[in-house]
């Protein structure tokens, strides 16, 4: 690659980082609103978000993506499901073995604190044409490549429900 396209390919890849930066900041803004009304724990959240990345969890597998021990996520476990956020069932294949989710509360509480985020990301999509819409599908495609190609994941390891 020449020297000419090398500082092109530099400024665009800082102007996107600025772009992603000033975008973050849009999100996190939005996002913190129900954030700091909750009356949950940061623990807590952690499951929770963990729960609605991954789905229905294994407790020991939760326990190490939070980075707790078994006992500390027990007593996560227990006042959530107290809450009805959660709930705890034996896994079909290992009755020894028990596994966590969202209950409909739960995902509800977590759409809510992502949900005015989205709808205002929505409302700006719509605003734009169909070929900036094209144009933004596509790039935004190559980066999820790339991005599920360096972190060593295939598209299919990267659930998002």
């Amino acid at each position: 690659m020449d020297s000419g396209a090398s500082d092109a390919k530099s400024q665009l890849i800082e102007r996107l980082q600025e772009l992603e930066a000033r975008q973050l900041r849009l999100f996190v803004r939005d996002r913190s609103l129900p954030l700091l009304s909750t009356t949950l724990t940061i623990q807590q959240l952690k499951v929770l978000v963990a729960l609605a990345i991954d789905g229905n969890t294994p407790t020991h597998e939760l326990a190490e993506r939070i980075g707790v021990s078994m006992a500390t996520l027990t007593g996560i476990v227990d006042r959530l499901a107290a809450r009805s956020l959660v709930l705890r069932r034996e896994d079909p294949a290992d009755r020894r073995v028990r596994r966590v989710d969202l209950t409909e509360e739960g995902r509800g509480l977590i759409d809510d604190m992502w949900g005015t985020s989205r709808q205002r990301t929505e409302a700006a999509l719509r605003s734009l044409d169909v070929e900036t819409l094209r144009g933004l599908v596509q790039g935004a495609e190559a980066l999820y490549q790339a991005l599920a190609g360096s972190a060593g994941a295939t598209p299919t390891d990267m659930r998002r429900k």
